[in-house]
């Protein structure tokens, strides 16, 4: 099977897992029906954006038992919501109101991110080194990133950043510097590396990175 199937099928369940949690635990607090929104929502757009621009890295044929095993991981994104709804966790208003801004400039970079190197890729291969990825070489994870600390801000609760920060240092952040030595073979990574970030944007520049940065233009 694909690598994608049980990632996917973990996407499209996330939305009813949440709503069963609320039905079994009858918490239908203003907390949980934002968790549901925004979680459930998130999922929804990964489906969307397989559809219509798709990750060939997810594409990947791997064999059942790893497919499985890779669900079961992947699960343990709801171990975030099963905290919440089942300790009727409240989230203060300033707290909902910082989730809710952290998870929608989480989404825009992932997806926006994850858009334009699917279409930049497609008619022209090589390093991508403007827009969303002018200051960031991994904008699409740091979107992600954001996405899932939004979360587990909501929980109030330790055991969601213990498992994200095991994604990202485990999967993550290989990938990452997987990637990084896969565009290292172009002539112009070195000055790219230079100006941007791996994950995080780096947003101040010495005079001679502003000049790498006006050269690329």
């Amino acid at each position: 099977m694909k690598v994608k199937y049980p990632i996917n099928l973990h996407k499209a369940l996330t939305l009813f897992f949440v709503l069963g949690l609320m039905t079994l635990y009858q918490n239908f607090s203003v907390t949980a029906w934002v968790y549901l929104a925004l979680h459930g929502t998130y999922g929804i757009l990964w489906l969307l954006k397989d559809m219509i621009y798709p990750d060939k890295s997810w594409e990947e044929e791997v064999p059942i038992p790893v497919g499985i095993f890779t669900f079961f991981v992947v699960d343990l994104y709801w171990v975030a919501p099963f905290i919440l709804i089942s300790q009727n966790i409240e989230a203060s208003p300033p707290l909902i109101g910082v989730a809710i801004s952290m998870n929608l400039v989480g989404i825009l970079l992932h997806y926006t991110g994850d858009a334009q190197k699917y279409y930049t890729l497609k008619y022209h291969s090589g390093l991508i080194t403007e827009g969303f990825f002018a200051r960031c070489r991994n904008t699409n994870y740091l979107g992600e990133i954001l996405t899932y600390t939004s979360f587990a801000l909501l929980t109030q609760h330790w055991l969601p950043f213990v498992i994200l920060g095991l994604f990202i240092s485990l999967i993550m952040l290989p990938n990452m510097l997987k990637k990084d030595k896969s565009l290292s073979r172009y002539p112009q990574f070195e000055a790219y590396q230079k100006v941007s970030g791996l994950i995080f944007p780096k947003l101040f520049l010495s005079e001679s990175e502003k000049n790498i940065i006006s050269q690329q233009n």
